[in-house]
């Protein structure tokens, strides 16, 4: 992992002069997946990015509840409209040929790496909210945890509407129980609600600097030869 610091140590140069390939996307669209399959030198990802810069600036550190990562960043993009895209763009860096970072969401973060980091490229990975459940309910990772109260399950079908339909909630019902399904609908729901999954494709889909991948339609390796193809056409 190549170093990073918002201070101008010895040896790093200005992200904003160096060439990225950003991964933009809501959590479950696979961007874990191709950032192993590329092996590209990479940056902190978010998760670090804001465990290191974000949180304590309101006395937290992690773990905590994925719902209470959501408030902080909300209060922080309140205060800093780019989001993670200015701690980004406001860093220093190992000198590499290229660099890799998992990733952004949303339109104002895409929006703010736009302009303020010129060398970058994106690509912009989306699924449907239903896929991206089932890919949360399937990998099992401790940092997708949420607080649950037991009237909480009372609130399932408010809280799928809007993302899943009736017999999209039923489908994933059946893949775990209950408890562990309202825990990640809790994450896909807020995660939608904070961040319009339509925004960075609003901004990227007919970019020069950009490339779309719809997850669901593409198998890994065919996602691999597109993002080579794409890096290709850029000179990488």
């Amino acid at each position: 992992m190549a170093a990073f610091s918002l201070d101008p140590l010895p040896g790093l140069l200005p992200v904003s002069q160096t060439s990225l390939l950003v991964l933009v996307g809501l959590t479950g669209v696979g961007k874990s997946t191709l950032v192993e399959a590329l092996g590209l030198p990479r940056l902190p990802d978010r998760r670090e990015l804001v465990d290191l810069y974000v949180l304590p600036r309101y006395g937290a550190k992690p773990p905590i509840p994925r719902e209470e990562r959501f408030r902080l960043t909300r209060r922080f993009r309140e205060e800093f409209p780019g989001g993670v895209a200015e701690v980004l763009a406001r860093g220093f860096v190992e000198a590499h040929p290229l660099l890799l970072f998992d990733g952004l969401r949303g339109e104002a973060e895409v929006a703010y790496a736009l302009a303020h980091l010129p060398k970058a490229l994106f690509v912009v990975l989306h699924a449907r909210d239903l896929t991206r459940l089932k890919r949360l309910i399937r990998r099992q990772d401790a940092f997708d945890r949420v607080a649950l109260r037991p009237e909480e399950m009372a609130e399932m079908e408010a809280l799928a509407e809007g993302v899943l339909s009736p017999e999209e909630l039923a489908e994933v019902l059946a893949l775990a129980p209950a408890e562990e399904v309202l825990a990640k609908l809790k994450i896909v729901a807020e995660e939608k609600r904070n961040y319009d999954p339509q925004g960075p494709l609003r901004l990227l889909a007919h970019h020069p600097r950009a490339l779309v991948l719809d997850t669901e339609a593409l198998t890994p390796e065919e996602e691999v030869g597109e993002v080579r193809a794409f890096l290709s056409r850029h000179g990488f």
